[in-house]
C-alpha cells in the first residue's frame, strides 16, 4: 500500500549554503544530517558505485525535502527547464503570493518574472541559488486541489 510521498530529492553545490537557503527562505527544520561515505548498502540502493556524499532531511508541511550533495561519483549540472522530462520543478502552496515573492527574492530566488493571476490561483516559476526551479503558487479557489488550512509550515518550523 502506498502511503504518499515522503521526500523529494534536490542536488546542491554545497550542503551549507542549501541548508541555508531552504532553512531561512522555506522555514524548512533540518530533522536529519548524514555523510554517505564507503557505504555499499547505499550504492546498491541508489544504483551508484563509490557514492560519497552528504544528506540532510527537512520537514516541511506535509512531505520532507532531502538534499543532496555528492563529491563522488562526480555529477554534471543538467538543470532541467519546465518542459523537460524528469522531475523540472516541485511547487510550494503559499498565502498571499505578492509578499511571499518578495520575500523569496529577498532570500536569493530569482524568478522568471512577477506572479500570474489567473484568476482563481496566481503563480510564477523561480529557481533557488543552485538553479533549482521551484514554483509558488496561491489559490484562491476553495475547488481546486490545495493543502488543508491546518497543514501550514511556520517559519519557525512548526506545523500548525
Amino acid at each position: 500500500m502506498i502511503k504518499g510521498i515522503h521526500h523529494i530529492a534536490i542536488g546542491v553545490p554545497d550542503m551549507a549554503a542549501g541548508l541555508a537557503f531552504y532553512t531561512r527562505a522555506f522555514g524548512f527544520e533540518v530533522l536529519q544530517r548524514q555523510a554517505i561515505v564507503n557505504a555499499p548498502l547505499a550504492d546498491q540502493a541508489i544504483g551508484l558505485p563509490g557514492v560519497d556524499a552528504d544528506m540532510a532531511m527537512l520537514k516541511t508541511a506535509n512531505c520532507y525535502i532531502e538534499l543532496w550533495q555528492y563529491r563522488a561519483p562526480a555529477g554534471s549540472d543538467t538543470t532541467s527547464r519546465p518542459c523537460d522530462l524528469g522531475y523540472p520543478h516541485f511547487a510550494v502552496e503559499v498565502e498571499d503570493i505578492a509578499s511571499e515573492y518578495k520575500r523569496l527574492l529577498a532570500c536569493g530566488m530569482q524568478f522568471v518574472g512577477e506572479p500570474v493571476n489567473f484568476g482563481d490561483a496566481s503563480a510564477v516559476y523561480g529557481q533557488d541559488p543552485f538553479g533549482n526551479t521551484i514554483e509558488i503558487y496561491e489559490i484562491r479557489n476553495p475547488e481546486k486541489p490545495r493543502l488543508k488550512a491546518h497543514q501550514r509550515l511556520e517559519q519557525n518550523g512548526t506545523i500548525n
